[in-house]
């Protein structure tokens, strides 16, 4: 399954998963804000040009991380059934923020 969406400025969605499904973001345009973890505990964000991977059964939370722009994203999941499971979960006050780091994205001492 596959399709495009976008995010109206500081907009996001609830606490939810994709049951066995596997989902990749691509960012077309805009800054996107990804929460996930059992309560909401790990935050990361990816600008225009970046994938973001959700596997199968993680709760995550989608934001647009602008208050004045739409966030444009390319969807991409493994299966061809729309699963979506909304979760009623306490969220963390601060998650912890976790940087990209790969050979595009270096540590920031590196």
């Amino acid at each position: 399954m596959a399709g495009t969406v976008v995010i109206h400025p500081n907009a996001k969605t609830g606490a939810h998963h994709h049951g066995p499904v596997e989902s990749v973001i691509y960012v077309v345009s805009g800054r996107a804000r990804m929460r996930w973890g059992d309560k909401l505990e790990f935050t990361a964000e990816a600008g225009a040009g970046d994938f973001i991977y959700v596997p199968p059964y993680v709760p995550h939370q989608e934001i647009n991380a602008s208050t004045d722009e739409p966030l444009s994203c390319v969807l991409v999941r493994s299966g061809q059934i729309p699963v979506v499971v909304n979760l009623d979960i306490a969220a963390t006050e601060q998650p912890e923020e976790v940087r990209w780091v790969d050979d595009i994205h270096p540590a920031p001492d590196a």
